[in-house]
């Protein structure tokens, strides 16, 4: 069974997507941000690890870059409703910093959940976002 680690501080969004997973038979946990979610890679060992941007404690860009330079074998994908600037401005960053996919909230759920079956199984096409 695949496994996801999803951090956002965001508790609707976490649930959200947790149940999104369990439909999927994806066995999931999630954490309230970077800090949280970084101590839970090493007892979890998820495959997929799906973290928000814009979170307080450690934000996900940072968390991003500490899971690429830890774990580079685990897939990451990025979401983000913005902030100050706007999700175009920090997506990007979250690609070039090792995110596989990005995506903007709200999540077109069909576009996202290819993203996460591509992640899971590299043989399922799914469609990249910028």
């Amino acid at each position: 069974m695949h496994k996801v680690l999803i951090i956002d501080d965001d508790e609707g969004m976490r649930s959200m997507l947790m149940q999104m997973m369990e439909r999927e038979g994806i066995e999931s946990i999630a954490a309230q941000d970077g800090k949280q979610g970084l101590q839970c890679i090493d007892s979890f060992l998820p495959d997929l690890i799906i973290t928000d941007i814009i979170m307080p404690e450690k934000e996900g860009l940072e968390t991003v870059m500490e899971i690429r330079r830890k774990h580079p074998e685990i897939q990451i994908i990025a979401i983000s409703g913005g902030g100050k600037a706007g999700p175009e401005s920090y997506l990007p960053s979250a690609k070039h910093f090792g995110a596989r996919y990005t995506f903007q909230k709200p999540l077109n759920r069909k576009t996202f959940l290819d993203a996460v079956r591509e992640c899971l199984d590299p043989g399922v096409p799914g469609q990249e976002q910028e």
